[in-house]
Parts: structure tokens; sequence; C-alpha cells
């Protein structure tokens, strides 16, 4: 009644209104004083109810866990008994409000405010006491974080582990080997050619030697433009195929995979022709120091000489005998070059191996001398349709070989560009033929060796002779006559000569053919020589008696003949031929040269008798080599005509041949020429020529006097 008079104007005094206005202020601030306390007892109760179900959740958790041991162990265990719970003060009453009346306290649930959990009925309180034992559904594991964590700590030190080995491994084990990776890359390698020795003459004119020129050669790394375009640039001037060039150009690896940073291109290039080239500015090309062959007499002497290859190796003649010598020892340069240019990189790595010059050879050859024989061989050729020829000046005495000369021939400066490669041979030592008459100068030693007839003795002859039912047949028709031994070789008496063999006898004649050098290659110096073929008596066939005497049934070459009469003329010492005259090292010491094998083959009186015998062919009236005789010199020789095997058959025509030498009365040179005419010839009508003008020349050219006494006159018949 009060408060509400308080708030009714009627009665009011001004007392009471200013009474009224502090009093609304005081119930004002208890107002806002309980509402801040009513504040502060939600607040608790939420907390307290947020206690309340973490620990349940606990509870539940823990008795989760009790049936899951006890399903997999399957024990079962008492229920631990739920803890009491927790006494909690009595709730402060709200203070008493101005009317005096105390406000009732509420009622403070127990229970859990949160929604029961699944599988119990909504709004029921879960009591405590033992927990019922029921199977759950498998649950999975709860995770470890501790052990997650560890995993992760593991994984990030392997890795650790692993980049700091790795880190160690680039830079102290595998460090050098990734710095040379890296020099290889900017290192080039180039060879740097030894100087091929000289091939002189026995006066020191130069026949074959090497000039400063270039190589031009490709890092396919480095190459700037497409392969075809740079080899078509390249093709006219280093004279190849723009295919091929491509093909060494594209070529980047090897057919081992490993990579290609130089090749060739050409060697041997004109200097020109490398300034050509370096003017393209292609950091791929190089252009580096070589060496070119150079053969000032093109075809002098080429089948002797022979050549080299792209490589500089020799491939032919003396260039591939002697090549060890010539060649020296290459050299080499490394060093670093940009990527970029292609120079050199100044201050970088650079290395230089010096290349060792190669040695001369000086030869016995006289190249006036081999110039004029190798002119008279090709017109003999030309003359008579020949296919082939050689011809051959030696030194008595000495074995020194003054001219060798072959046809056809090439040109040594250019050895490539031939249509057949037959023109590389050597015919004097290459080429083995049935020798033919000019063999019957043994059977004359052994037989006044061996004392089956005197220098001026006779013999009577028939026409023919039957060996092994061959009949053997003299050239000259003489009928039934008495022959002198002269006459019967001026006539090349096959009968005579036959006779004198079987005084002989085949033993004896094969031990005076192998004592004059046939059978064996005479060692002269050419790769490749031939030895011919000597037939051992045992190996004899029913005509051999008569074949092999005359020269037919074994083989030699034109070299083995000239060694042969070379004995003859030297008083019956063998000489072996040689080409070498002497060997010069790159400093210009002279190595000495053994002496030339030697051994006596009949005596002197012997040799000196068939010395003058021989003069017969040439001097007397029926001699078979009168169209060599020369009016100022006595020459000494003979004919002879035999066949030539192809193919295990005698090839059509003849090989006609002219052996001896000169003078007579003081052999100083032995001169042999042998051609192959296919339509046919003898020995004196075709070979007689140039052996006097061979012999005419090299007498005049080394100043040999002329004869003084008138040239011998023979009785033929006895």
């Amino acid at each position: 009644m009060s408060r509400a008079r308080r708030y009714t104007p009627r009665g009011r005094t001004v007392r009471e209104a200013a009474e009224g206005a502090e009093d609304n202020r005081a119930r004002e601030n208890g107002a806002r004083d309980r509402e801040a306390a009513r504040r502060e007892r939600n607040r608790t109760a939420q907390q307290d109810e947020a206690d309340d179900l973490a620990a349940r959740r606990r509870r539940e958790a823990a008795a989760r866990s009790r049936e899951r041991r006890q399903r997999e162990t399957g024990v079962i265990t008492e229920p631990r008994k739920p803890e009491p719970e927790p006494k909690r003060a009595p709730a402060r009453s709200e203070p008493l409000r101005r009317t005096g009346t105390v406000r009732p306290t509420p009622t403070r649930r127990t229970g859990p405010i949160n929604p029961p959990r699944r599988g119990g009925p909504r709004g029921t309180v879960r009591t405590t006491g033992p927990i019922e034992v029921r199977p759950l559904a498998s649950l999975p594991r709860i995770g470890n974080p501790r052990r997650r964590l560890r995993m992760a700590a593991a994984f990030v030190m392997i890795l650790l582990l692993i980049s700091g080995a790795r880190l160690v491994q680039l830079q102290v084990t595998d460090s050098a080997a990734y710095a040379a990776e890296a020099l290889n890359q900017r290192l080039t390698t180039e060879p740097l050619p030894a100087e091929r020795g000289a091939i002189l003459d026995r006066n020191g004119n130069r026949l074959a030697y090497s000039v400063e020129a270039n190589y031009i050669a490709v890092d396919p790394a480095m190459v700037k433009g497409e392969p075809a375009e740079v080899a078509a640039s390249l093709t006219e001037l280093l004279g190849r195929r723009a295919s091929d060039l491509e093909a060494i150009i594209a070529a980047k690896e090897t057919a081992q995979g490993e990579p290609i940073r130089f090749a060739y291109l050409q060697r041997g290039v004109d200097l020109a022709i490398g300034d050509k080239i370096r003017e393209m500015e292609n950091p791929g090309l190089i252009i580096g120091e070589d060496e070119r062959r150079v053969v000032p007499g093109h075809d002098l002497a080429a089948n002797v000489i022979g050549f080299t290859g792209g490589e500089g190796d020799g491939l032919g003649g003396l260039e591939a005998a002697y090549d060890d010598w010539l060649s020296g020892e290459d050299g080499e340069v490394s060093y670093e070059r940009s990527q970029q240019s292609g120079l050199p990189i100044p201050g970088a790595f650079y290395r230089e191996e010096e290349a060792v010059p190669g040695n001369d050879l000086q030869l016995t050859l006289d190249d006036k001398l081999q110039f004029q024989v190798q002119n008279i061989l090709e017109e003999t050729v030309k003359e008579h349709d020949a296919e082939f020829g050689s011809a051959l000046v030696m030194e008595v005495g000495s074995g020194e070989m003054l001219a060798m000369a072959s046809t056809p021939t090439y040109d040594a400066a250019n050895p490539f560009k031939v249509d057949d490669p037959e023109v590389y041979r050597d015919y004097a030592t290459q080429a083995t033929v049935d020798p033919g008459s000019i063999h019957k100068a043994i059977v004359f030693a052994a037989a006044l060796e061996e004392g089956c007839i005197e220098p001026d003795g006779t013999m009577a002859l028939e026409q023919t002779i039957t060996k092994g039912g061959q009949v053997y047949r003299d050239g000259y028709e003489h009928g039934d006559a008495v022959l002198s031994l002269a006459g019967i070789i001026a006539q090349s008496s096959n009968v005579g000569t036959i006779e004198l063999a079987d005084c002989i006898g085949p033993e004896k004649l094969y031990e005076y053919q192998l004592a004059f050098g046939l059978g064996q290659p005479t060692g002269v110096g050419i790769e490749g020589e031939a030895s011919g073929i000597l037939q051992e008596p045992q190996n004899w066939s029913g005509t051999s008696p008569g074949s092999v005497p005359i020269g037919h049934e074994g083989t030699a070459t034109i070299m083995q003949m000239a060694a042969l009469y070379g004995a003859i003329a030297n008083d019956g010492v063998y000489v072996q031929p040689t080409l070498i005259d002497q060997k010069v090292e790159a400093d210009g010491t002279v190595v000495e040269q053994p002496e030339p094998a030697t051994h006596r083959v009949v005596s002197q009186q012997t040799a000196e008798d068939l010395q003058y015998l021989l003069q017969a062919p040439i001097a007397a009236e029926t001699g078979t080599g009168r169209n060599a005789q020369l009016e100022n010199y006595h020459l000494a020789g003979k004919t002879g005509t035999g066949g030539l095997v192809v193919d295990g058959e005698y090839a059509p025509g003849n090989v006609t041949s002219f052996v001896g030498f000169a003078p007579a009365e003081d052999p100083q040179y032995v001169v042999a020429v042998s051609v192959y005419v296919p339509g046919g010839g003898g020995g004196g009508s075709t070979t007689g020529e140039a052996f006097k003008e061979i012999n005419e020349f090299a007498l005049g050219y080394f100043g040999v006097r002329p004869a003084t006494e008138p040239a011998p006159e023979f009785d033929v018949w006895g």
C-alpha cells in the first residue's frame, strides 16, 4: 500500500515527492545489483554444468575402454563404482527486498542439461553404479599425437641426413669429377701432326716431302647452323661431297654414346682454303696446323716411292715400307675455349705436347737417270702395244738401284684419281713371269763351274730334243751342227742348254738357282715384293728337265734376274740389291747402314769367262740381241721370251726381256728391261732398242769412258 501510494499523486506533498525520487534511485541501484548477481549465478551454473558434462564423458570413455579390453581378453572385471557427486554449496539467497520478504531459492538440477547420449531415451539421466558389459561396435583406435610427432620428426631428420650426405658428396667426394666434367665441356684437344720426313734421291733432291698446310675439323656440339647448310658451304672448298661432310658434322656421339668433340673433315688443305673457312666464323669449325705431301716429280718413280693416305700414313711403296721411320710422333694441344666464339680463353688451362718430326730417307735412285729410263720404257710399251713393263739400272758391286721404272704408273701427288689400282704395282718387284732364256745364264755359269764345258768348247747339236714327250726346238734353224759355247749363248739354243743341264743334274742346278737368288725376295726395300716360284727337283715333272733349264715351269721377277746378272758382272759375287742409300734423322744425324748381304756363287774365272761370252748375243752375226749394239761401248747381255700366267693359265702373247751389263770388259751397271706384249714378240726385237738406249744414256751420264778396242769376234760354229 505504501508503495502504491507513492505512485499516486493523490495526497502527495513536496517532501514526499523528493523522498519518492530518492527512493526511486535506490530501487534502481538495487535492481542493477540484483541483475549482476543473477548473471554471476548463471555463469557459475553453466560452468558447473560444463564440468559435470566433461566428467561424465571421461567416465563413459573409461567404461568403453574396459568393455573393449574385456572383449579382447575375454575377462570381465567389476566396474568401478562411480564417485559420489561432489557436494555443492547451497546457493546464496537473494538479498531481501525493502518489503522484508525473502525470494525463494530455485532447486538446482543435478542432471545434465544437455540431451542424453544416443541409445537412451531423451530426457533420462544415467545413474551411478556397476556398468553393464555389452559388446560394442569396433571403434577406430584413438590417435596418438606423440607418435605422429615422433614420426614426423624422424622423417624430417632423414631428409636432412640425405640432403647433407648429398651435399658432402657434391662438395667433397664428387667435386673433382664435376669440376673435370665442366672443364671437359670447355676443353678442346687438337692434334699437332708431326712433320713427315722427306724422301730424297742419291744427290739430295727431294722426291717427296711435306709442306705446311691446314686441317679442317669439326666440333659437332659447337656448330652454328644446320649440318646440311654447313656441309653445303664447305663442299667446294674441301672437294668432298656434301653428304659425306654432313654425316660427320651431324654425328655428335660415337656408337658407344661418348660425345664427339673433334673429327677431321679434311687434312692437308692449302693455307688459302683454311683462311676462307676461318672467315666463316663458325665456332664449330676448327682450323689447325697440318702438312701436305708434295711429290714434285708427280709420276717420277711413283711406283717405287708410293703415296700416303688422308691421315698421313704410308699406303704404298717406300712410304709404306718405311712408314715408322718417316712418320715421326704426333703431339697434341689442349686448351679451354669459349662456347660462344670458339676462341681460346686467355689465362685458362693450356697444355701442349710438341710433335717429334719424322726422319728423312735418302735413296740410291738418281732422279735424272730415273726420268730418262722411265721415258724410254714408256715409249717401248707404247710402240709395241705392251700391257705393262719395267726397266732397271743397278750399280755393279754395291747393288744400289740407280733407276726403277714401271708402267703403267700414276701421279703420286694425286694418288687416288686412278681408274685401275693395278697402276700402283711396281712391276719390277711384284710381277712374276716365266723368265725364259734370260734364265739360261745360270745353266751356262753352272756348266762352266762344274766343268761340263770349257769357255771355248763345242757341242754337236740337233735341231730338236725331247723330254717327257715334249719336243723342244731351237729358234735358229741350224740342222744338225756343231756349235761353240759362244754360239749356244748367241743363238740362245734350247737344245744346247738342255744338254748342259743334263750334265749338271737337277740337284746341282737347283743349288745354283738358289745361290743366284731365285725363289726368294731380294729385299730391295719395296713392300710386297714377290718371291717367285722355284720348283725343287723332287717336284719336277717329266717335262721339267727340258722346261726348267730354259726358264719355264717357274717364275721370277725382273729384279731377281737383274741381281743374277749383277753377280756375274761382279766377278761371281752375289750382292743384295738395295734402294736405301742412308737414313738421316730429324737433327741431321746420318744412321750407319749395314753392308749389303753378299755371297760367292761362282769363281772369278767362271764369271770373267761368262762376261766375255755374254757379248756374243749382241756382237755375233747370229746373235739374238744384235739390235742392242752400241757404237762406242761393248755391251753384254741375254734376251729372253717367257710367258705370263693369269688365273693358272698362260695368257696370250709373251713377256720379252733383255738383261745385261756394261761395259762388258769392266762391268759398272746392270740394265734390265721387261715388257708383256699380248700380241707376241721376241726379246731382242722388242726390248733390244730400249736396252741399248738406257745403257747409252747411263754410261754417258756417269762419265764412263768409251771402249778403245773393237768388239770381239765370236766363232759360233765349232
